[in-house]
C-alpha cells in the first residue's frame, strides 16, 4: 500500500511510463488544476517516523516556493519573479540552452496516517526537502512473537 501517492509529471505520459506505473500501482491521474508542462524530479524516502520528499530545483531561492496543504493534498508551487537580469539573458544569443527556470506545481496525496499539521521544509544546495511525520498510531513498533 502506498502511503504517499503523487501525480506523475505530465511530460512522462508515454506508454512505457504508463505500463511501469500500472505495474507498481502509481496513480495515473494528473489534476488539471495543478498541472503544467514542467515538473522537477522527486525522491521520496521513508523512515520509521516520517516521509521525506526531496525535490530537485537548483537555481531557485527559498522565497520562490509556496508549500501548502489543502484537504488531503500537499501542494508545492514555485513562482519566479522576472528581473532585469532575466530580460538581459533573453536577448543573449545562445547557441545551445538546455536548462531554464520555470514556474511549476507538484502535488502529493497525503493519507490519514500522515500528520499534515507538522510538516517541515528546508531548501539547501538546490534540493527542497519536505519532512512529513507519520502519526503516532501509524508507526509500527517492533514486536517479538513467542512460539508456543
Amino acid at each position: 500500500m502506498n502511503t504517499i501517492k503523487f501525480n506523475r509529471p505530465t511530460h512522462r505520459n508515454t506508454n512505457w511510463f504508463n505500463l511501469i506505473d500500472e505495474v507498481f500501482g502509481m496513480p495515473q491521474k494528473t489534476s488539471s488544476k495543478h498541472s503544467c508542462g514542467y515538473s522537477p524530479a522527486v525522491n521520496i524516502k521513508e523512515t520509521e517516523g516520517n516521509f521525506t520528499i526531496e525535490l530537485a530545483a537548483p537555481g531557485y531561492k527559498k522565497e520562490d516556493f509556496e508549500i501548502k496543504v489543502e484537504k488531503d493534498q500537499l501542494i508545492i508551487n514555485a513562482k519566479l519573479e522576472t528581473t532585469k537580469e532575466d530580460a538581459k539573458e533573453s536577448t543573449e544569443n545562445y547557441k545551445r540552452k538546455e536548462f531554464s527556470f520555470r514556474n511549476f506545481t507538484r502535488s502529493f496525496h497525503l493519507t490519514e496516517t500522515l500528520d499534515g499539521e507538522k510538516i517541515e521544509a528546508n531548501y539547501k544546495a538546490g534540493i527542497l526537502n519536505i519532512m512529513i511525520p507519520k502519526k503516532e498510531e501509524a508507526i509500527i513498533q517492533p514486536k517479538l512473537i513467542t512460539i508456543n
